[in-house]
């Protein structure tokens, strides 16, 4: 299945309906243990509207979206990837697994580092990971920041392809 690499930025967001509505069925159509939300349009727009760090990454095939990630960027250039969905029409094809491959030979171009917050991931998430390059990283959480609203660990995953860590 030829997959292509598409970004979606707010600017593509508002310009093209096509992509509004192929970007927002993928939501739709997610698990609930991947998008935690009924309300799909709102929380792509909301991702959206902190440019130019936020934006999706999808998989397009035949002029349509098929599978989408949502990214941040962080200060340190690195990409943070959360909410990786896949129509159910396309899951089971290999469409997830080219977007992250997609998204991997474009960090390496890039000399990007790709990350992935590890503590709500399921166990075969993160077996996957695992085999496709990803290794875990913990770090100290300062207080009253990020998911664990206090002091801990903040555990992630990271494919670094320049090999660095």
């Amino acid at each position: 299945m030829p997959v292509t690499l598409l970004y979606v930025d707010q600017t593509r967001w508002e310009a093209d309906g096509a992509v509004r509505q192929d970007l927002a069925r993928i939501y739709a159509d997610a698990p609930l243990e991947r998008i935690r939300t009924q309300t799909v349009t709102p929380f792509i727009e909301q991702h959206l509207a902190q440019p130019p760090r936020q934006f999706f990454a999808c998989a397009r095939f035949n002029g349509h979206l098929l599978g989408a990630v949502a990214i941040h960027e962080a200060d340190d250039r690195a990409w943070w990837l959360s909410e990786l969905c896949v129509k159910s029409s396309a899951r089971r094809r290999g469409v997830g697994s080219r977007l992250m491959a997609l998204l991997g030979e474009q960090a390496k171009e890039d000399g990007r580092t790709l990350r992935i917050d590890a503590g709500s991931l399921p166990l075969a998430d993160r077996i996957l990971l695992s085999k496709i390059g990803y290794r875990p990283f913990s770090t100290p959480q300062a207080a009253g920041s990020g998911a664990l609203g206090g002091s801990g660990i903040h555990e992630y995953v990271e494919l670094d392809p320049q090999g660095n860590g």
